[in-house]
């Protein structure tokens, strides 16, 4: 440990581990630590079974849910966007030959109490049962201009400046009613509340068109899970930054980020300092450097049986708009199953997941669990939201920020490519990497 390097990255969660791989692909020398004896941190997937049991202090299940060994147990989890931002770094980073993936089944969102396929075509929007006839026909117009819609040929624009007119102007131009809104903005733009109707409409459609591309990558839906759990992800990437010269250590105690003159210089652990001249990190490793904006309640769920009224998809995700419970912030409900080799044959896990806006958060998450039907275990956590107060600029620490309640990776890799452009002072050059890997690989 004692020695010298670029970049110190503590904490193998998955934005640490995507990070290590960046580094280490771009040339620099990287030493990744973390405190814990297992890749993924909050990321982790927990397996055997009886592991998760333990952690919430639940009692032994016994062989009720079957060999323990067959369950991968995510603590966050989370689905990839197809066509999205973590699956172009997979391919680009060549991790994608450490991981297998299948498709997500289905895509619902939820209006008055019962949940419907999310329309994403025409031909879908004519048939939803979200909408009534003319609401229909309108929102068809509305999917023709966005697919349509080519941000460098201002002619597709159709005498609307998405660029500085807001979303709420441009639903307003399809005459698009306050139902529609609900599930174009948070079922297919997946955006977490109601502030993007302010902001320029070209976000908004952007968010659209990748859900659409996603979706048209597989049919089914959007949405691709990794075999055998998310702790796949990081230890994916932890092999990446191995091949180029990356160092890891686990079980390995953190005691002092060393600073000189307020930069980073080095990470102490007991006797030993290894030098730096960055440190990348998650929240828990410099509690004096961020601040809490919130917190994110999440609860697993053991089951068996597949959701009601899916046409018993054997995984989906669930999105609950704000407007349609009262609430500020979405509800979201992920279900997999033994088709991704995450739990027994015949087992189910579900999850949902929010933003907490009061003092019972249990509660706030009921929609949602009503939508499960009966569970056999549940395991609730409610975790701190945490954002860093230093940029790293002055003092070359960054730090990620805690994962939110959403249940795709997009606002995980948006966080990335920040923090790696504030490390390096440029974008991540995708084509370079693929280069050097194409002709490792010859």
């Amino acid at each position: 440990m004692d020695e010298e390097y670029d970049a110190i990255v503590l904490g193998t969660g998955l934005k640490e581990c995507i990070l290590s791989g960046m580094l280490s692909v771009s040339g620099k020398k990287v030493l990744h630590i973390d405190r814990n004896t297992y890749y993924g941190g909050d990321t982790a997937s927990i397996t055997p079974l009886e592991e998760l049991f333990s952690k919430f202090k639940q009692e032994n299940p016994g062989e009720k849910y079957g060999r323990g060994r067959d369950w991968n147990v995510d603590l966050i989890p989370k689905f990839l966007m197809a066509n999205g931002l973590l699956v172009k770094l997979l391919i680009h980073t060549g991790v994608t030959r450490y991981l297998e993936f299948k498709s997500i089944e289905g895509s619902y969102v939820y209006k008055q109490g019962k949940i419907a396929k999310v329309p994403v075509d025409q031909k879908e929007a004519l048939a939803s049962d979200l909408m009534g006839m003319f609401e229909k026909r309108r929102f068809r117009n509305f999917l023709i201009y966005v697919q349509d819609f080519k941000e460098d040929d201002p002619k597709s624009w159709k005498d609307f400046d998405p660029m500085t007119q807001n979303m709420t102007t441009l639903y307003a131009k399809f005459g698009l009613d306050t139902n529609t809104q609900d599930f174009t903005g948070h079922a297919l733009a997946l955006h977490r509340d109601d502030d993007y109707l302010g902001e320029p409409a070209v976000n908004t459609i952007r968010r659209i068109k990748l859900y659409s591309d996603s979706l048209a990558r597989y049919g089914k839906s959007p949405y691709l899970y990794p075999m055998y759990g998310l702790g796949e992800l990081p230890q994916g990437f932890a092999r990446l930054s191995a091949i180029y010269g990356g160092t890891y250590m686990l079980d390995k105690p953190i005691d002092e980020i060393v600073f000189e003159g307020g930069r980073v210089v080095g990470v102490r652990s007991g006797a030993e300092v290894a030098k730096c001249k960055q440190v990348y990190c998650d929240p828990s490793y410099v509690p004096d450097k961020v601040r809490k904006v919130g917190k994110v309640i999440r609860c697993i769920c053991l089951m068996d049986h597949p959701i009601a009224n899916t046409k018993d998809a054997l995984s989906t995700q669930i999105i609950i708009p704000q407007k349609q419970v009262g609430r500020r912030s979405d509800i979201y409900v992920s279900l997999i199953s033994y088709t991704h080799q995450v739990s027994a044959k015949g087992w189910f896990i579900g999850m949902v997941s929010t933003t907490v806006e009061t003092d019972n958060p249990e509660n706030e998450i009921k929609p949602g669990l009503d939508l499960l039907g009966s569970v056999a275990q549940k395991f609730v956590s409610i975790s701190d939201y945490y954002e860093p107060t230093d940029k790293g600029l002055e003092s070359q620490i960054f730090i990620s920020q805690s994962y939110d309640a959403t249940t795709h990776f997009e606002t995980t890799c948006l966080d990335v490519l920040d923090i790696f452009k504030r490390g390096t002072g440029e974008d991540f050059d995708f084509s370079k990497i693929k280069q050097e890997l194409g002709d490792e690989e010859q």
